[in-house]
């Protein structure tokens, strides 16, 4: 028997949980620099209430980091321990986010699925997300040397 789900916002202290978490998930990928604690303490001060995490018998089995920019907001490391997963923590997790979006009055999600992410592509096909073909999605590192090469 499935023990009881606790849903909550995430905060700044759950960060080592949730990061064993990520790391405990295959094919999960982490950047040192944006998943670091400090980059993530920050994000989820800017983002307060809104990201999630999943607990089950005291751990952290699920989280979603949340963020929005005053119009439309972004789903990040959307993930279930592969122990828990098919029981509907990710689709209760999707509500609490949605839920506290809708407090905020952001009227659009928006996430990133790899191609190769078979079980996410199927999740999020299968609560009725749809895939878009008419946006590009870009990519721009800001580091040193490529703002130096950009600005050439």
């Amino acid at each position: 028997m499935n023990q009881e789900i606790n849903l909550r916002a995430m905060l700044a202290e759950d960060y080592d949980k949730v990061r064993a978490l990520w790391e405990s998930i295959h094919g999960f990928a982490i950047r040192s620099i944006d998943d670091s604690r400090e980059n993530i303490v920050r994000f989820l001060a800017r983002n307060t209430g809104i990201s999630v995490v999943a607990e089950q018998a005291g751990e952290i089995v699920g989280a979603i980091l949340c963020g929005h920019d005053g119009r439309t907001a972004t789903f990040y490391h959307v993930c279930v321990a592969e122990s828990c997963r098919r029981n509907g923590i990710g689709k209760q997790m999707v509500v609490f986010c949605m839920n506290a979006l809708i407090r905020e009055e952001i009227n659009t999600i928006s996430l990133v699925a790899f191609t190769d992410n078979d079980v996410g592509n199927r999740f999020w096909n299968g609560i009725g997300w749809k895939m878009r073909s008419d946006v590009n999605q870009y990519e721009f590192k800001l580091n040193k040397k490529n703002v130096i090469a950009f600005n050439r």
